[in-house]
């Protein structure tokens, strides 16, 4: 059966594959803040069509993919000596992999479906499908395969004279670390107002100089008008207008009231105006 075949392989070979290109020796150490997980993606993704790089100062991934990015900054990347272009782990490894952990399955019906699902074209996406119904040694893969993909990443940064180093955890600055900068940026802000403002009184100097005699209290009657208004109450609030027009209202109903009351004024016959206003026979 092809399951003795694959218990019979020593599970410590992880490195079959060595890095195709090495440094030269005595060359200086290279401390590169990696970002592990896009790294990892990179080794796993072998498709021929992807190209995945790695900045050798920020420690950053990017990944070009043939017929959607540019040829031309695809052909400065390569050309740039601040990138190194990824390896990835070859398909033959990663069937290696997966053979490996089949031989880690102790339930026999289990193990049986991951070797008939390995079997020919197609291998990689019938496996997975199978450890979809398995949860627990689902997640058991995923293990298995990082400590695979993160001892693949070593052994090449390793021989391209890397070494990993912390990256940098970012977190939302505090308000006296930005405080700063922002009293900075804010100067020229307050510089250009203070010049606008004065390239405004000169306008108004020139417009003054220009207006004809007549003008000229109309003008000043408007520019105190203006300094004034600053300086008017506070417009009251609508509550406060509701009560005070209600107010007013009420004066103002007293005050008809009180003229209602008072008699109409009479005419020189001594009748009421209200005849004055009667037809004539």
């Amino acid at each position: 059966m092809r399951i003795e075949r694959v218990m019979s392989r020593d599970d410590h070979d992880t490195r079959d594959e060595k890095p195709a290109t090495a440094v030269a020796p005595g060359t200086p150490i290279r401390q590169v803040p990696i970002a592990w997980e896009a790294l990892e993606d990179a080794f796993e993704n072998n498709a021929p069509e992807v190209h995945s790089y790695l900045h050798l100062e920020t420690g950053e991934v990017i990944r070009i993919v043939d017929g959607i990015a540019d040829p031309q900054m695809h052909q400065r990347v390569m050309n740039d000596t601040t990138y190194l272009r990824v390896e990835p782990v070859s398909s033959r490894e990663q069937y290696r992999w997966m053979e490996r952990f089949i031989a880690t399955v102790e339930e026999s019906e289990f193990r049986d479906k991951l070797v008939q699902a390995i079997d020919g074209k197609g291998a990689f996406r019938r496996f997975k499908d199978v450890l979809m119904s398995y949860p627990v040694d689902r997640e058991r893969w995923f293990a298995f395969r990082s400590e695979r993909l993160r001892a693949c990443m070593e052994g090449w940064l390793q021989a391209h004279a890397i070494e990993a180093v912390q990256r940098q955890q970012w977190r939302v600055p505090t308000a006296d670390e930005v405080r700063p900068a922002a009293e900075e940026s804010d100067k020229p802000a307050r510089r250009n107002r203070a010049a606008i403002a004065e390239a405004h009184r000169r306008r108004l100097h020139e417009l003054a100089d220009q207006l004809p005699a007549r003008e000229l209290d109309a003008a000043v009657a408007f520019l105190e008008f203006l300094r004034e208004r600053k300086h008017l109450p506070r417009p009251k609030a609508k509550g406060e207008g509701t009560v005070e027009a209600g107010a007013d209202t009420t004066a103002s109903s007293e005050t008809s009231l009180d003229l209602a009351s008072e008699p109409p004024p009479r005419g020189p016959n001594g009748a009421n105006d209200e005849r004055a206003d009667e037809p004539q026979a």
